[in-house]
């Protein structure tokens, strides 16, 4: 013999189940103030019973009542109790001597699953009184006794009065009764099958006013078309008591009942009649017979109350059975429009009614919905009746899939919302665009116009129009908008993206006709957002971590690639740093120049950072989060340009030393000018001159005179060089030709080679000038300047009169060079084949060529 033992607990209750060849065995333990009652089933199991203790004192029964609050050893003598026995849990409540308030009736819902279950709750009041039980939302609905409810969870209200139980009627959870008022004294059961769980509509018991009638219920009724049902008491067997039964229905504003009497069967009155009263308000009441036509198409709540007479009873004598239903339905003339988006891919509409309180009804297709959402590529008729504009939300959605397709087929697509259908009674509040791209893809956003800006509480978007960017299975990158100090050039996000766009200072989204943005693809990035910045120049730029203020998702990293104009210097300053408790990794925040070769810095969310970081040329900055263990990682940076002061003051200075360098330039050359138009133009002959100062005709006056210079004087004469050419004639010819005399070497002159203009006849030039008219060191030219350079051919150079080459005919025949006669001065004149002119020197050199020898043959 096998057997098996497992303990259950359940609330205060232990539970030991023991199975020993065909027997189960139970330990209870009821709660204070509850009573178990195990009846068998009618007409099952005859062969089984229940006992109670074990031993000698055992005692077992077809049923059997615990009442103690003690553990009891109960004993089943069959296999399957469940099937023969039910349970039953009673509860007592008693509010006739304490007045009670109010107190939560709820069932242990871990009871006896093996069993099918029925809970009841026995209530009590002052006499005289009502008890009052409240349902939550959204309340019970009334069936007919032989229905049952979908929930397998079926109530009963039970009222006892002297004349008798009644039943006042067979409840559902799930409807429209808010509360059921009974006289006196009654019972609540909930019945519940075998093997299902508890889900029980808790009710709350109270007390409650003075006794009206035998029970009164409170309807509320929905909003838009519905209908309920309701039954008298002791609906299936009829009620034959002189009683009033009322109901209270609240009824939407624009919203018209009916009362409908499904089925009435009249009793056989003794006394009096039955009479239906209703009261329309505060003001309108009026009675009706239960066979006359009921109110119908009549707004405001209401109240209906039914007064039995004195009926007749008996075996086949009806009594009072009554089901009527309230119909409830709106008032008004709808607007209606078809909205047709098959010609629009990948457009869908939403149409919200955001105000709770409003009585907006609305239908797709003739049902009435609580959001309409209209597909895409569906065409649907839409309903609207007594919905203000002011609380309709349109938003539309359009899905952009671009997983087929090239990035060079989708390259700068323009956003743009697609024309609404002007039928529509509300105007588009929000529009979002879904970019699906394939995996591994990157979608870049820019702006049609002008940059991206990041809203943050500093610098808010106060643009018409505000755009939300989110990951579509991540965070929300940021709220941007298109300005005019907007410096993000474009924005690069990994995977798939959401841009939502709403209005700032318009009305109707479907109005703007102009690009919000553009898109392209690109292969995959290897941070989960890129943002491309070129800093404002007029002022800060604020740029902020994704999902700011919120977290960056966790381990998810971002980018910012900043452009810093030439002749600027950027400053990035960490305004505001929230760093979390990483539990594996770190986050990270790193600043580097773009070009690779610059330093990098970089910290970490236990270091303290750098503030404020000066770059002298573009760079980026990466943030990486780590896997919080708890706290945010967020930051918001501030971007400032500022002039690069050393570079402007070197140019400002270059460009002062060019002008003053063209100033000094400009005065030479005009002086130089002015210099040369004041000379004299005078015609000057170049003279060679063995011996002595060079002589420049024409710009200089006369060296120093013999008598003032000691050129005469000698220190040494050498005899054979001053008298040579009067040695025998016989002599060596080179003794003449070849040798040096006089330190200067003795040849004759080449013939000039250069150019010569045309010259003029010449003329005696002893007869014009005399060197005897010099007075002085004063400024006289050797010969007149008409017939200096107007020679047949050249003339001799003239030598200073000291110099040791100077010769003088007066001396030609003095073997000793003295003076023979007196007399002028007679220069001597060469022959053309002896001598050529040399070439003039340049008037401001101060040295002179030497000259050029051809040896005398």
């Amino acid at each position: 013999m096998g057997s098996c033992v497992f303990p259950v607990f359940i609330g205060l209750i232990l539970l030991q189940i023991q199975k020993i060849s065909e027997c189960h065995k139970i330990e209870v333990t009821p709660d204070s103030g509850t009573i178990i009652t195990f009846s068998k089933k009618t007409g099952q199991g005859l062969d089984c019973s229940v006992c109670k203790d074990e031993g000698p004192s055992q005692t077992c029964n077809s049923n059997l009542k615990l009442t103690e609050a003690r553990p009891t050893i109960v004993t089943f003598n069959c296999s399957q109790p469940g099937d023969i026995f039910t349970v039953e849990i009673n509860q007592e409540i008693d509010c006739s001597t304490t007045g009670c308030s109010i107190i939560a009736v709820h069932p242990d819902s871990t009871r006896f699953l093996e069993f099918s279950r029925t809970f009841t709750w026995d209530l009590k009041v002052l006499s005289g009184r009502m008890f009052q039980l409240d349902f939550p939302s959204p309340g019970m609905r009334q069936i007919k006794p032989s229905e049952s409810c979908p929930d397998k969870h079926t109530y009963t209200i039970i009222t006892y009065q002297r004349a008798g139980p009644a039943n006042i009627g067979t409840f559902c959870g799930n409807g429209t009764i808010s509360r059921i008022q009974v006289l006196y004294r009654g019972r609540v059961a909930l019945e519940v099958p075998k093997g299902t769980d508890l889900n029980p509509s808790n009710f709350k018991l109270s007390m409650g006013p003075a006794a009206t009638a035998l029970v009164e219920v409170d309807v509320k009724l929905p909003g838009g078309p519905s209908s309920a049902d309701f039954f008298t008491p002791n609906y299936a067997t009829g009620y034959y008591n002189e009683e009033k039964m009322k109901w209270n229905f609240a009824v939407k504003p624009m919203h018209n009942f009916t009362v409908h009497f499904q089925h009435y069967t009249p009793p056989e009155c003794q006394k009096n009649i039955v009479m239906c009263d209703y009261a329309l308000g505060d003001k309108t009441s009026f009675t009706k017979a239960p066979t006359d036509i009921q109110p119908a198409n009549k707004q405001g709540d209401f109240s209906l109350t039914l007064t039995n007479c004195d009926a007749k009873k008996g075996a086949n004598v009806p009594g009072l059975s009554l089901n009527f239903n309230v119909e409830v339905f709106r008032s008004g003339i709808p607007y209606l429009c078809t909205v047709d988006l098959r010609n629009e891919e990948g457009l869908s509409l939403q149409i919200e009614n955001k105000n709770p309180e409003s009585y907006c009804e609305m239908s797709l297709n003739s049902v009435i919905q609580e959001k309409i959402v209209v597909p895409a590529g569906t065409k649907a008729d839409l309903s609207f009746l007594d919905c203000p504009v002011q609380d309709l939300q349109l938003t539309a959605t359009k899905v952009i899939d671009c997983s087929s397709v090239s990035a060079r087929d989708v390259s700068g697509t323009p956003l743009t919302i697609p024309a609404m259908d002007p039928s529509l009674p509300v105007p588009l509040h929000q529009f979002t665009w879904l970019l699906r791209v394939w995996d591994q893809g990157t979608v870049d956003l820019m702006s049609p116009k002008g940059n991206l800006h990041q809203s943050v509480p500093d610098k808010q978007c106060n643009e018409r129009v505000s755009l939300v960017i989110s990951e579509t299975e991540g965070s929300n990158i940021g709220l941007f908008c298109s300005a005019a100090e907007g410096a993000i050039q474009k924005i690069q996000i990994k995977g798939n993206v959401s841009i939502t766009v709403t209005p700032n200072n318009i009305k109707d989204l479907s109005q703007e006709k102009e690009p919000f943005l553009k898109f392209g693809i690109s292969p995959e990035s290897t941070e989960n957002v890129i943002y491309t910045v070129s800093p404002l120049i007029s002022g800060p730029t604020y740029i902020a971590t994704p999902n700011w203020p919120d977290g960056m998702n966790p381990s998810s990293s971002a980018s910012w690639i900043v452009y810093v104009p030439q002749e600027y210097k950027a400053e990035l300053l960490f305004s505001n740093i929230v760093n979390p408790t990483c539990d594996s990794g770190h986050t990270e925040v790193t600043v580097g120049p773009l070009d690779s070769q610059g330093q990098t810095q970089s910290w970490r969310e236990d270091q303290s950072f750098t503030s404020p970081i000066v770059q002298q040329q573009s760079f980026y900055l990466n943030m990486s989060n780590c896997e919080p263990k708890s706290g945010r990682f967020a930051v918001l940076s501030k971007i400032s340009l500022q002039k690069e002061t050393k570079k402007f003051l070197g140019i400002i200075l270059a460009v002062v030393g060019v002008l003053l360098l063209l100033v000094i330039i400009a005065i030479i050359v005009v002086c130089v000018i002015r210099k040369r138009k004041n000379k004299p133009k005078t015609n000057r002959s170049s003279i060679y001159i063995p011996r002595g100062k060079p002589v420049l005709p024409g710009n200089a006056g006369f060296p120093k005179s013999r008598a003032d210079n000691e050129s005469h004087v000698y220190a040494s004469i050498d005899d054979p060089t001053m008298y040579g050419h009067l040695l025998d004639k016989n002599q060596p010819a080179e003794v003449d030709s070849g040798a040096w005399s006089n330190g200067h070497q003795v040849d004759a002159y080449r013939p000039f080679t250069g150019p010569m203009d045309s010259i003029p006849a010449a003329t005696d030039l002893s007869a014009e000038y005399s060197l005897d008219t010099r007075e002085g060191d004063a400024f006289q030219p050797f010969l007149n300047p008409t017939t200096t350079f107007n020679l047949l051919r050249p003339r001799s150079p003239l030598i200073s009169q000291g110099s040791l080459g100077f010769e003088d005919r007066r001396m030609m025949a003095n073997a000793l060079n003295t003076f023979k006669s007196g007399g002028d001065i007679n220069p001597i004149r060469l022959s053309a084949d002896e001598s050529r002119l040399q070439p003039q020197m340049d008037s401001d050199s101060d040295s002179y060529p030497e000259p050029e020898y051809e040896e005398a043959m």
